[in-house]
């Protein structure tokens, strides 16, 4: 059955789910169609956003098949400027903090990105990563991945075979799992009784304050605020030791947790952080269906915008083809009689068509070749990289135009 939807939580297993959030029925955000043969088998699932009224934690309420969305995957991690520089001072600080000289090993590990930021440190890698074509691209690499999908099981086997891990890490891939207590138990029988979990995630106070609906998709099944975080820790054997703040992908969170043998408790200032977010109202259904009306608000203002800009005679185009743009366009009801085409730096894009709305996918350097007067930058989590990398196209008259908190033209 590659689809069903949910109604129990996927952290305390109650059935108190409140719907919050409605995006209409939507593609899968990284299947897209390479040719115009393949339009007419596109499906399409609903995608609603709901609370647990029992322990906060926020998610979606269908679920597709983790084979469907995951074993061809066109999302590569080391793409980005952003993304190095990021990954560089990852590892760097983690190896500095903890003081790790034993083996790391990366969950959901892409392209191989972080863990040979880590090798450069002198850690011994492993990657767990279960899309075959960017476990072989990670390979190709030189970083020895698995290609299988994680939970308990294969963390036990793991350490088995290979011995504790002194560090485990998860980025961005706790909240695409449908059952993320599975996958932080697996983390948790990996790591040695005195090593690390880290995982980082976006943060819903980030979410909801910068209004990034479009960062709701199939593919993300939960987001988490510390409230949340800490009863699925404890649920997988985990105490939460640190919190940090980052800045990717709008806003995340860096989670420290450590095996209960190590550490019987949460840390204080996490638990603040946790009693913060419940007096912002991130624990409650309210707060979230203020956040629905401010999206259904958003999209009003960002057609109208766009409308105007093409009775204007404006030529229009995107930048970018992130599962967070296909949420955006599908719920906008953004397609090429607005925006013709968007572009690209990811070569496994390029020459596609995004889910459901079907803008082209072409190469960057199509922005100075037809110079449009405005460009939608759907990879909003980059602009600024973005703006400095398309110095040329800015010099020659075009203009970015950023679709939230709330459109404007840069």
């Amino acid at each position: 059955m590659s689809h069903r939807k949910r109604d129990r939580c996927r952290s305390c297993g109650q059935a108190e789910l409140e719907r919050v959030l409605d995006l209409g029925n939507q593609p899968l955000a990284n299947s897209m169609p390479a040719s115009l043969d393949e339009f007419a088998d596109e499906r399409t699932y609903p995608l609603e956003l709901a609370i647990c009224r029992t322990c906060a934690l926020v998610q979606i309420t269908d679920v597709v098949d983790p084979a469907v969305l995951f074993e061809y995957y066109l999302y590569v991690s080391g793409t980005s400027d952003t993304m190095a520089a990021h990954h560089a001072a990852y590892a760097a600080d983690t190896v500095r903090d903890y003081e790790i000289d034993g083996l790391v090993v990366e969950i959901a590990s892409n392209d191989g990105s972080l863990l040979r930021r880590f090798a450069a440190e002198g850690a011994r890698t492993l990657g767990i990563e279960p899309a075959k074509n960017i476990a072989e691209m990670a390979r190709e690499a030189g970083v020895e991945t698995l290609c299988e999908f994680f939970g308990r099981e294969v963390g036990e086997r793991v350490r088995s075979e290979r011995g504790a891990a002194a560090c485990v890490v998860a980025n961005n891939v706790l909240a695409h799992v449908d059952d993320p207590r599975d996958l932080l138990s697996g983390m948790a029988a990996l790591a040695s009784d005195d090593g690390v979990v880290v995982i980082e995630v976006p943060h819903v106070r980030e979410m909801v304050a910068r209004l990034e609906y479009d960062t709701i998709y199939h593919e993300h099944h939960c987001y988490f605020s510390v409230a949340a975080l800490l009863s699925l820790c404890e649920g997988a054997g985990l105490s939460i030791s640190r919190v940090d703040h980052v800045p990717v992908h709008g806003g995340s969170i860096r989670v420290h947790a450590r095996p209960i043998a190590a550490l019987a408790n949460h840390a204080e200032e996490v638990l603040e952080l946790a009693r913060s977010e419940e007096e912002q109202g991130l624990t409650e259904p309210a707060r979230y269906r203020r956040f629905a009306d401010d999206a259904r608000a958003n999209k009003r203002e960002l057609l109208a915008l766009l409308s105007d800009l093409r009775s204007r005679g404006k030529s229009l185009a995107a930048y970018g083809a992130p599962a967070k743009g296909s949420t955006l366009l599908n719920y906008c009801g953004i397609g090429p009689e607005l925006v013709e085409y968007t572009v690209d730096k990811n070569p496994l894009k390029v020459g596609r068509y995004t889910p459901g709305m079907h803008l082209p996918v072409l190469p960057v350097s199509t922005l100075v070749e037809r110079r449009p007067d405005i460009v939608l930058i759907l990879a909003w989590n980059f602009a600024e990289e973005i703006q400095r990398q398309q110095a040329e196209y800015l010099e020659g008259g075009g203009s970015f135009l950023v679709p939230l908190p709330e459109p404007r033209i840069l």
